[in-house]
Formats: C-alpha cells, structure tokens, sequence
C-alpha cells in the first residue's frame, strides 16, 4: 500500500489535476493507491479571507455581505473554470453528477457563510467545514476523472476517524485512536481511494482543522492507518536540496536522508515537510518520498531511518524573519526558576521559541521568535517581570528585529572535528556578523543568528565553501592598459587548464580610469573592450561594495594593475569591506609607513590577503622567498640587486651602441618601463622597490630616507608627461655617453643598482667590472643578492626576468590563485 498526497500547487489547473491523475493512474499499477489531496491553488487564501469576513468590525451588515459575496463568486469562478476545462479536456467525464456535487458543495457553503454573517462569528467547527472546501473540490473533481479512466474509487471521510489529542496547543492526532477508528469505518478499501487534507476531527466529533501544512500531515496520519510501505509527497520541486535552489545556483538533490535530518531542515525553514508531519512516519517507520508532480521521472528524495550518503553535512538551510528577545540582568545570577517563567511565560501566551541561547554567567537568556511574534513575546515579558524590571532587578527586555537563522543539518555532523570552524569560517568569509549561536545535543545541527539581509549571502557563500568541490575567485580587474591586457588574456588561456585544476576564476569586473563594466556571473572576455566601452557605471568603492552584496561572490579579489597613488589609496577600505588585494602597484607598500602597517592589520583583522609578489621582481618569487626566510627565523644583513627589468634592458643596449634616448624608446615600445619613463630613469621605481624589500625585512624606513641618484639630471626626472620627457631626454645623450665611454675605458660596465646595508638603502648608477655578481645582468633581467644570517659568504641569489608584460601579469595571476588559500601570514 502506498499514499500519495498532492499539494495545491500541484493541483492549480485543470491540466494539473489531469496530470496528479495520470500519476495515481501509473502509480496502481503496481500497488493498491491512497491519495491526499490539498485545495487548488490559492483556494485556501480566498477562503480564509472570506472567514475573516465573519467577525469583521469593520463595515456594517451590507457591506459586510457584499465584501463576503465577492469572494463568494471569486471562490466559485476559480473552481467553476478548472471544472470548465476539464470538460473541455476530457469528453468522457460524466458531467451531470458532477455539476450535482459541485453544486452542493458551493451551495453548502453559502449557507455556512450566510450562517456565519448572521451570527457575526464563525464557530470552530463552521470554520473548519468553510476552509476545507477546497480539498472537498479536489476530491470530486480527481475522483471523476479517475472513475472517467475506468477506476472504482473509495472516498475516505477524515472527519470521520482523524481524531486530534485534546491539550495539544497546535493540532496533533492521536494515532491511535484514529487507527481504531478507521479500521471500524474502512475495513475493505478499494485499491484506490481519495481523502481530503487538512481536516479531522475533535474528540467530540467536531470538523477542526490540521493546522499548517495540515493536508501533509493528513497524507502521514493516513499512511499509519494503512500500515503504508511508503508515503510521497507530490509538490513543484524535484526534492529536498543542500541548499536553497532559488539563491545558490550550483545546489544539490539530496537523494536519501533520515527522518532527524528533515526534522532539523524543516524545523530551520527548508520548505520540505513540517516537523509534525514526520513525527508518526518516524513512529511507524514508514519510508517518506518527496516528487515533483511536473518531473514524476525524477527520484526525488527519499526520507527514512537511513541517512543515506555519509556527508559528514547534509544541507545548510535559513529561517528568515526572525526576532531575539533577551531577559537580562546584574541581579538574574542565581534567581532560581527565572529560565522557568521566562519560558511559562512565552507558552501561555501560544508564542514559539525557535533557538535557545544562555550566557554562561547567567546573567541573560536569549532566544528566539518568529518575527510576527516578536511584540507579544515582549509585551507578556514585560507584564510577567514588571516588579523585577520596576526595581531594576532586571533590565527592560530587549528586542532586536529583522534577524535570520542559517543552520547546517547532518546526522553525519555528530563527534566530527572542525565542522564549526569550517561554518563560521565561510560565514567570516561572507562578511556576516554572528549574533548567537546554538547547537544541539546530538551535534546533528548548528545554527547562528545573523542579520536578514545577509542572509542570502551567508547561505551561498556556506554552500560553496561546505558543499561546492570549485573553489571559486571573483575577480576585479582595475587598469586594463598593457599589464591589464595582457592578464586578461593569461586568464581567457588559462581556462580550461583551471578547470581541470577545478578552479573557478570569473573576471567579474573590468574598469579603466573612467568607468567599470560588471557581470556577476564573469564577463565575456573574447569581447570585454567594447563592453567596456559601452558601460556607464563609474569606478567607486560604494559601486563595488554594492555589487559584491547583490552578486553574492564568495572570494572578491582586487587586482590593481595600475600605477595610481588615487587607487592604492583605497586599499585598506578594500580590506576591510572583504576584498582581498593583488597588486602591482608599489604605491601603498612604498607610502607612508604608518599606512603600511595599517594595511597589514586590516588584512588581518578582516582575513583578507594582501599580496603584492610583483612589487619588487615581476614575475620572480622575490617577496615569496624572503618572506619565508624570515618566517624560519633568518635576518637579512645585507642586500645588493639590480630591480628594474626596464633599466637592466636599457643599461645593456647602451653598451651595444644605443644612445641613453635609443634605448629608452626601445624599452618603452617593448612595454618595459612604466607608460612614463621618467619614473624609470629617475630611480624612484627602484628606490620603491628597495624600500618594500626593506620594510619586508623589518626596517621603519621612508622613501624620502633613500638615497637616490637619478640616472638624468633632477630637472628631467620631475617631468611628468611621458611625451615631454621622451622630447627633451635626447638633450642628456651627451653628457651620458661620457660616462658610458669612461666605463668602458676602464674595462667595465655601467648597471643602475640598490644596496641594503646597515639600515641605509642607497640607489644608483655603478661601473662594475666582470667579476661582480651584477656585470652580466642584461636584457631585462633581475638580480637580487640577499644576504643572511644563514646565507653567507655566499648569498640567497635571485635571478631572473623581471621586465615586460607577460611576466608582471603571470606575477599577478599567480598571487590571484593564493587567495585560495587563507592562511596566515593574510600579507
């Protein structure tokens, strides 16, 4: 024996009911069918509105017959057209019976509403009768249709045997009772029958409704009378997922799970089946199966005393509309009985308690309500304390609205290590504050209160972190000039060898110095510059924190290809709104120093990364390396390099006949030096470098405490147009070709080098003979000699290209994949 029950969701036209029809059709082919059916949908709404219509104060008896007549003829138009078209689909439907039973149906209705009106009231079992007209229809519609296809087709009555316990504050049945029941009045089914949902019986024989989710219940309650083999559900999804389908794209069918781990779902919101709908099921081990009567093909989920698949997390699922009321207070510490009358209190006045959060001072006990409840659990607090709260015993109670839980669920979950850790890392990740928390005994579920419009972004962010096996970086690209480019291209090339890394790298945002081209998804990269053209949205950090929080992205990452001070500016506001910072620019690591350490704590407090590998070497692991020898231990003593790829190119063509000018204009169309060469040639792009390698290594130094010797003369170092300075550099040729012929003479080589030592960083031009480690430094490269306490004589040596776009951008892409991995040092 198997009972099906069919929601109204799946019953909202007359294609839907020939559908359901259909199904209970292929479903009794294989075993004798009970079936549970809910009112179409909508019904039931216009009929509670419609009730609320009887003990209305509002209006006299005219216009309360009319507001009631409305809705009358809106309750009987919407069942008069499924009924219509059913007989336009199906010819065979015996017509005249059923515009009999239709009519008695409607027309016992008017009566119980003209009833209703005239008392001015609608009695509890009057009420039950008017709100179960919608599964009564469903009833004889689908029984026609059935008998229509050949079938002989038992109408249960549940007002009949569905008996409800008589203290319970929200309707529960006594199974045993109705067992006995309907046993007496159903002793010989047919091997179809159909029963109206959400109404049973008192233990007086009144009509009363189940309460919410009445007709699932009913569908439970009637598989324990049928000794049932199994119970579905027919709904509009395909089952219980990991995570809710309508916010997390990527979510899940969970094929199997126990009757706890849908208790806990459905108690924390998942929109399964109500707690007490499991409850007998669990009792009488009757297996549970969710459908979608749109997809009858699919498997659904299967719920029973088995888990099924040994996730250690089955699904992370949120309560939304949630309030936190807390009784507190210097003088609670020891008032024996206080958790007592808080709760007696909560009770009396029918409220729900959800999640129960106590200081272990004892000096508050938090919980919390729906959020419709939340004035009436203060109002009864306050009336039930007022003497304490008048004697300043305890504090007013408090109230903090517009709260949501997230909870994860999972029988799996019980003595495993970290799993906290892991959630409350993913919400950190998210940006989402925890207010309380809670967890049960059987450590099958933990629960934190969070803000509601965080929410959403908590439960994807859990869900890629907790389910997703992709992890996943959010990428924001700023400046898009020769680096930029060129990374962008690295990433379109890159991408299926990330994917079959299993690694999600999606360019979300794309700006320039005017304005910002977004796509929460990733934007199309093959044709990203017209894009950008055509966009309209500004670069702000207001525009990018807003984007981030509609996008829901779980792992932003900035990444500043420019060589803007404006930009670098702005990192540590980056940091802290969640953004982690991978950058070329040594604008922010070469500002002021109190700017440098802030940087680093935000990153920190935040648990953001602050990666900045290209400062010094393009593509070389130079801050990669010292950072680690630092971490074992070691000390630098003393550091000597060549920094620039862009004058490490021009200083080796000059010795093979290039003028100082020839040079530069080479290296700049090659894309060494920065878009102006006067940052090149005026050495503060090396002092820069020299001072991030300093202060990695613990020196409080400025960049006003370098000592610089420009490779031009001051006047063309200050000039800030590229073009200006490229037209006037010809000018220094020949003042600079002394130099170069000087250091020939004497059998050697110019090289622009900085040095470390004893606190000091000098930076400048050097005539160095081929015995030192700098001499053959050439083309592009970087050298970097670091000595240690442990590296000596002999130092850690660096070496390697340190100029052009390919590799500064591969320098990038590489610490853009680091943010994958979030673990200390976050700088």
């Amino acid at each position: 024996m198997k009972v099906l029950k069919f929601g109204g969701s799946s019953l909202a036209d007359a294609k839907c009911f020939g559908r359901v029809a259909d199904i209970i059709d292929s479903s009794s082919q294989q075993s004798p069918i009970a079936t549970v059916v809910s009112a179409p949908k909508g019904m039931t709404n216009h009929l509670i509105a419609l009730t609320e219509v009887f003990s209305s104060t509002v209006g006299d008896t005219k216009a309360l017959q009319k507001r009631a007549g409305s809705l009358l003829n809106k309750i009987h138009h919407q069942l008069s057209d499924i009924l219509v078209d059913s007989y336009a689909m199906n010819s065979t439907l015996d017509k005249l019976d059923l515009n009999k039973q239709y009519e008695q149906l409607t027309s016992r209705l008017r009566r119980l509403s003209e009833g209703a009106l005239l008392l001015g009231q609608c009695p509890d079992s009057t009420l039950a009768q008017i709100l179960s007209t919608g599964e009564k229809f469903s009833v004889l519609l689908l029984s026609a249709i059935l008998e229509s296809k050949g079938h002989n087709v038992t109408r249960i009555d549940p007002e009949k045997f569905l008996t409800i316990e008589e203290l319970s504050v929200e309707p529960v049945a006594d199974c045993l009772v109705s067992k006995k029941s309907f046993n007496e009045f159903y002793p010989d089914l047919s091997p179809m029958s159909l029963m109206p949902g959400f109404i049973g019986r008192t233990q007086t024989g009144d009509t009363t409704t189940l309460g919410r989710n009445g007709s699932d219940y009913s569908a439970a309650i009637l598989a324990v009378c049928l000794n049932a083999d199994l119970c579905e559900v027919w709904t509009d999804v395909d089952g219980v997922y990991n995570s809710d389908p309508n916010l997390v794209e990527k979510a899940k069918l969970i094929e199997k799970m126990s009757y706890s781990e849908a208790m806990e779902l459905s108690y924390f919101g998942a929109k399964i089946l109500h707690p007490k709908t499991i409850m007998p099921l669990l009792k009488y081990n009757i297996p549970c199966r969710i459908k979608n009567t749109h997809s009858p093909e699919k498997p659904g989920t299967l719920i029973s005393s088995e888990a099924g698949s040994n996730d250690l997390i089955k699904s992370v699922t949120n309560l939304p509309d949630v309030a936190m009321v807390t009784v507190s207070g210097p003088e609670m510490r020891g008032m024996v009985g206080m958790a007592s009358r808080v709760f007696s209190a909560i009770s009396q006045a029918s409220i729900s308690i959800i999640m129960i959060s106590q200081s272990s001072a004892e000096l508050s006990i938090t919980f919390c309500v729906p959020g419709h409840e939340a004035d009436a659990a203060v109002k009864c607090l306050s009336k039930a304390f007022s003497l304490e709260i008048q004697n300043e015993l305890i504090d007013p109670i408090s109230i903090r609205k517009n709260l949501a839980i997230i909870t994860l669920v999972g029988d799996q979950m019980q003595q495993q290590r970290g799993i906290a850790a892991k959630f409350f890392s993913a919400l950190s990740q998210a940006r989402v504050n925890i207010i309380a928390i809670a967890q049960d005994s059987s450590e099958r579920s933990i629960s934190a209160v969070v803000r509601a419009k965080r929410i959403d972004d908590a439960v994807k962010v859990c869900h890629q972190s907790l389910f997703v096996d992709t992890p996943t970086i959010d990428a924001f690209i700023i400046g898009c000039g020769t680096i930029g480019s060129e990374l962008i291209k690295q990433i379109q090339r890159q991408q299926v060898d990330l994917e079959n890394r299993n690694i999600a790298l999606n360019v979300v945002a794309i700006a320039n110095s005017k304005t910002v081209l977004f796509d929460r998804k990733s934007i199309d990269l093959s044709n990203w510059q017209q894009a950008l053209k055509e966009s309209s949205s500004s670069l702000e950090l207001e525009n990018l924190a807003d984007f981030i929080a509609d996008a829901q992205l779980s792992n932003p990452v900035i990444v500043d290809c420019t060589s803007s001070e404006r930009i670098a500016m702005h990192y540590n506001d980056f940091l802290a709104n969640g953004f982690h910072v991978v950058t070329a620019n040594k604008k922010a690591n070469t500002a002021d120093y109190d700017y440098y350490q802030q940087l680093r704590k935000t990153a920190e407090t935040h648990q953001s990364r602050f990666l900045y590998e290209t400062n010094v070497g393009a593509g070389l692991p130079v801050i990669d390396n010292l950072q680690g020898l630092l971490r074992a231990g070691d000390k630098l003593q003393k550091f000597s390099g060549i920094l620039s790829g862009s004058l490490s190119y021009i200083f080796g063509e000059i010795h093979n006949g290039l003028s100082l000018f020839e040079a530069t204009a080479k290296a700049r169309d090659l894309g060494y030096t920065e878009p102006n060469p006067a940052e090149d040639l005026s050495g503060l792009d090396v002092a820069r470098k020299a001072l991030v390698i300093a202060r990695e290594a613990g020196l409080v130094l400025e960049l006003d405490d370098i000592q610089v010797s420009a490779v031009v003369p001051e006047e063309l170092a200050a000039i800030t147009d590229a073009d200006e300075f490229m037209n006037k550099l010809p000018e220094f040729d020949t003042q600079f070709d002394k130099k170069i012929k000087q250091a020939e003479s004497a059998g050697k080589v110019l090289r622009y080098i900085a040095s470390i030592e004893d606190d000091i960083i000098k930076v400048g031009i050097e005539a160095v003979d081929e015995k030192h480690p700098m001499y053959g430094v050439i083309n592009g490269e970087n050298a970097l000699a670091l000595h240690t306490q442990y590296y000596q004589p002999i130092p850690f040596v660096i070496r390697g290209y340190g100029a052009g776009a390919e590799v500064t951008a591969a320098g990038l892409f590489g610490d853009v994949l680091k943010t994958l991995v979030l673990n200390k040092p976050y700088y």
